[in-house]
């Protein structure tokens, strides 16, 4: 489907849309709020608002000039204090602005746990709709104060992926300080799939106040169309830059969704879900997989990596050690060490009972 008419059919007709604004997009270059685009933003969502269209906005305030620094901090205890001081200073800038226009706010803050927790993850969903219903818009952003190294996202491009897939928004919009993704010095309408040319698209610069750069917000772009919606980067300063891009028109580059949608528990177990371990499978296991849609038995798997209960979240991969799948297992690895390459009618034997036939039912894997 070509861009134009993607641009026509889905933008021009988003029920919901995730927009992630970068940190220079948003703040002056002393790291404080910048009050204009804030309210530029605010009057741009409250006409999107009263055409029907739900917003979750993903953002992050530096607190740099307060704490009288002029770069990103670079050890975790200086972060955790510019954003304390930061997130706070949004907030309130938000809260004031988007009153203006008959607009609530609501502060979520997320670490990595509390996505890749299940129960956790379908409280937040639950959150972000009941904040929907009561007509409010969720400023969201990572939990920088609590977060460490071994759980924090890094970036806010990763969250807002990871949210566009939860609420199942039908685009991501990704704000930055660039008009799109650049090749041989021009603007690029169109990404059609983000493989690893268009990851090496990245300029390899970023702001001196954001964690990301281009390369998380292509890797944000690549989650979000693997689920079958929609992603665009543009420029936060471009007059009325929400309003053109839902009106349909060209602005930005567009990535291109896959043809099908992900439903809503595989884009958890292939996307969020950290993995506790891998299996390694053998050639004829892949290859059914892959391409007839089967499920993982004990027969398919020459090795276990990682010690796991059931239940876990684990990657599979070939004999090449290639990542083909992702999944929920029914056995813990110890169970799998003991029926790896036996047939379903020797798991009982083996185990003493055979509560399942599947070390992954095709129902709870992703496969790609």
């Amino acid at each position: 489907m070509p861009d134009v008419e993607i641009r026509q059919r889905v933008l021009a007709k988003a029920r919901r849309i995730v927009v992630k604004v970068g940190t220079s997009s948003i703040c002056d270059s002393r790291g404080r709020p910048d009050r204009s685009t804030i309210s530029s933003l605010a009057r741009q969502v409250a006409e999107i608002r009263k055409k029907g269209v739900s917003v979750l906005m993903v953002c992050s305030g530096a607190g740099l000039s307060e704490l009288g620094m002029v770069e990103r901090p670079k050890t975790m205890p200086q972060l955790q204090a510019a954003a304390a001081v930061g997130q706070g200073m949004l907030m309130r800038t938000f809260r004031d602005v988007f009153a203006r226009y008959g607009l609530k706010v609501a502060q979520v803050l997320l670490t990595r746990d509390d996505l890749e927790e299940r129960t956790r993850y379908l409280n937040i969903r639950n959150t972000l709709q009941a904040l929907e219903e009561f007509d409010a818009i969720p400023i969201v952003n990572e939990n920088d104060t609590v977060a460490v190294d071994e759980i924090r996202f890094g970036d806010n491009d990763i969250i807002a992926a990871q949210l566009t897939n939860m609420v199942a928004a039908d685009a991501l919009v990704l704000l930055t300080t660039v008009d799109g993704v650049i090749k041989d010095g021009r603007i690029l309408d169109v990404i059609e799939r983000v493989d690893e040319a268009a990851l090496a698209l990245d300029s390899g610069t970023r702001s001196h106040l954001g964690s990301g750069g281009m390369t998380s917000k292509l890797q944000a772009a690549r989650a979000v169309t693997q689920a079958g919606e929609v992603a665009i980067i543009a420029n936060s300063r471009m007059p009325k830059v929400l309003l053109r891009l839902l009106a349909g028109e060209r602005v930005g580059t567009l990535f291109l969704p896959a043809r099908r949608k992900m439903p809503s528990r595989q884009r958890w177990i292939g996307q969020v879900a950290r993995c506790a371990g891998r299996l390694v499978v053998d050639d004829g296991a892949a290859k059914a997989l892959k391409e007839q849609g089967k499920s993982l038995l004990p027969s398919g798997v020459t090795a276990v990596g990682g010690k796991f209960p059931k239940g876990s979240t684990v990657i599979v991969v070939d004999s090449s050690g290639r990542q083909i799948a992702r999944g929920l297992t029914n056995y813990s690895s110890e169970q799998i060490e003991k029926i790896k390459g036996l047939k379903t009618s020797q798991i009982a034997r083996a185990l003493g009972d055979k509560p399942y036939d599947e070390v992954i039912h095709r129902n709870n894997m992703t496969v790609g």
